[in-house]
């Protein structure tokens, strides 16, 4: 994207110039009875030229803590036409329709975060992919996606990205989560088409659906600032008066631990606790208790995702554990941050 393009940021026929704030609705389908469902955009534009960043949210629209973040990302004295360097293109609830019912998902089953680049004749989730590749993401030089465990799972924050890529590297150390994953790219993805188009983009996890964490929230949200202090969209004396991580630790590996029985679960070990090979993190029993079965960890790491459902089927996915070079590096930084 040029200089040009930039200064002549056009959203949904709405023309946002530089040093202007503005609230734009992207209209992307209509319900049953012609009810119109848009996407809400705010957009600040600062006076001074810079790169341009989409802040997402409810991709899935049952994942709420990101938009309580973008809600209160706006809300920031430092986030204004004046001080800002560049545009920020914040959209809260991209699925707005499961975001309404609570859903996952769209009214055609569909996971629109496996229907990126989209299509405009294609199925709903494909066309509202389409909208948003169209009016937001092809307008950015940089993007971050917030998420949440999916329903009746919860995630320790972190930062999953596309390592290879140094630059985006270089944006998951600065948003100063305790736990970076290098995680591989899926098929349809937002990060797939972004990455396709050259845009670095981070994906944030944190918390579970349908519940608003406090202490996610307000990670998440030192986050973004931070990366807009890394890229230079604010000056690096406003952001460090927000406060910053000290250290960020890179996963190169996780795995989910999965039930070998069915039963009630009964969890050993939390969220964000280290484990050792062979450890106990669970007992799966039957209604009569009259038999347990244990659940162990595979290997050395901590837990980054774990079931909030203590009623599980064999196979459910139960731990999720990521390895790193000096898991208790990572278990004391983890108690630090679980202590602020």
């Amino acid at each position: 994207m040029t200089d040009a393009d930039i200064q002549k940021l056009e959203i949904a026929g709405e023309i946002i110039r530089p040093g202007t704030r503005k609230r734009i609705e992207i209209s992307c389908a209509k319900l049953h009875d012609y009810t119109e469902m848009v996407i809400p955009v705010e957009v600040v534009r600062g006076r001074r030229p810079g790169p341009t960043l989409f802040v997402s949210a409810a991709i899935h629209g049952d994942e709420i803590n990101g938009v309580e973040i973008i809600k209160r990302l706006l809300a920031r004295k430092v986030v204004n036409r004046k001080t800002l360097c560049g545009t920020l293109i914040a959209v809260p609830i991209v699925n707005v329709f499961g975001f309404n019912s609570h859903s996952r998902y769209l009214p055609d089953r569909r996971d629109l975060n496996r229907c990126f680049p989209g299509s405009e004749n294609g199925s709903l989730a494909s066309q509202v992919a389409h909208v948003f590749m169209t009016e937001i993401v092809s307008k950015c030089t940089h993007g971050i996606d917030l998420h949440t465990g999916a329903i009746h799972r919860s995630n320790l924050p972190q930062i999953r990205a596309h390592l290879d890529n140094e630059e985006t590297t270089a944006l998951a150390r600065a948003f100063g989560v305790p736990v970076v994953l290098n995680s591989s790219i899926r098929d349809g993805s937002l990060r797939q088409a972004a990455e396709e188009k050259g845009i670095p983009m981070l994906l944030f996890e944190g918390g579970e659906a349908l519940r608003f964490d406090e202490k996610v929230i307000r990670t998440g949200l030192r986050g973004v600032l931070n990366v807009m202090g890394e890229i230079g969209m604010l000056a690096q004396r406003k952001v460090m008066a927000l406060g910053q991580e000290k250290e960020v630790f890179i996963a190169r590996s996780s795995h989910w631990v999965r039930a070998p029985h069915s039963g009630a679960l009964r969890t050993r070990r939390g969220l964000g606790a280290r484990v050792d090979e062979g450890e106990l993190l669970g007992l799966l029993s039957d209604p009569y208790g009259d038999s347990s079965v244990r659940v162990c960890a595979n290997k050395e790491g901590i837990i980054v995702g774990i079931t909030m459902i203590p009623l599980v089927n064999q196979g459910d996915a139960l731990f999720h554990i990521a390895t790193f070079d000096d898991t208790g590096a990572v278990e004391e930084y983890v108690e630090e941050w679980e202590d602020r």
